[in-house]
């Protein structure tokens, strides 16, 4: 039995999330369905971390068991011509078995995008939330600045009463990029609640827009409490964009 890690990429638009659910389509579930067809065997697929319906990924990590012996690059060939074209798996290698996608992980970096102005390009709508004012870059980033470091982000996140151990998280570093139309949000840290990360853009959006100062964050992180001052951001706009590990424990 090996252990594989693959790379995954995928437009999230046609997909109920990652995770499998009884009735929907899942991408976890044309992975794991891919994995089936290629070896004959019943693999599960462990992903790094879940995301909601509609939200995309550059970069999910994932690990697999298999009695397959295919070297990797064979892996990724032949799992590619099995997977729908909006799921892609990037890369793999051979990993040791201490090798976890998700409890190896070290930190996770989601990256948010949003186009400013009255009409969006077609082609950008199932990859940009679409904010039709035009967004004060700068307050944005005076509030955003409140959240970087060690906090309880039960505020923002959408769902407090789900069963966690801690709502305390690091965001280990956090920017703000704006670019004619284009702005995009960019959060490092070592996990992130129940859509936390579209909570924080539903929060800067309305700093943005003038809704809310922005020295109000640091009260609404102090509550510990999520209220409808939080608006959860569309997913349209999420990106799980790489996840980092100390080391890949390759063999």
């Amino acid at each position: 039995m090996s252990r594989l890690r693959f790379t995954v990429a995928y437009d999230g638009t046609s997909y109920a999330g990652w995770q499998i659910q009884p009735g929907q389509i899942t991408v976890q579930q044309v992975v794991q369905e891919a994995f089936a067809d290629l070896t004959g065997e019943s693999i599960k697929v462990h992903g790094s971390g879940r995301t909601d319906a509609g939200v995309h990924a550059a970069g999910q990590v994932i690990h697999v068991d298999t009695l397959c012996t295919l070297p990797p690059i064979a892996f990724v060939r032949a799992l590619n011509v099995r997977l729908p074209r909006d799921v892609r798996i990037l890369d793999g290698e051979v990993v040791d078995d201490a090798f976890h996608a998700r409890k190896s992980a070290t930190a996770k970096e989601y990256r948010y995008y949003i186009y400013q102005g009255e009409i969006i390009l077609p082609h950008l709508r199932l990859y940009r939330a679409h904010v039709h004012k035009t967004l004060d870059v700068d307050v944005m980033q005076q509030a955003l600045s409140l959240l970087e470091g060690t906090h309880d982000f039960a505020a923002f996140s959408a769902n407090p009463d789900r069963e966690v151990e801690t709502t305390v998280r690091t965001i280990f570093s956090a920017a703000l990029e704006s670019e004619g139309s284009e702005c995009m949000l960019a959060l490092c840290g070592d996990g992130f609640l129940y859509k936390m990360v579209r909570s924080i853009a539903g929060w800067l959006i309305r700093v943005g827009c003038g809704e809310v100062p922005a020295d109000d964050t640091q009260s609404v992180l102090d509550s510990r409490l999520r209220t409808a001052a939080v608006p959860t951001a569309a997913p349209e706009g999420l990106f799980l964009w790489r996840v980092e590990y100390a080391e890949k424990l390759t063999t």
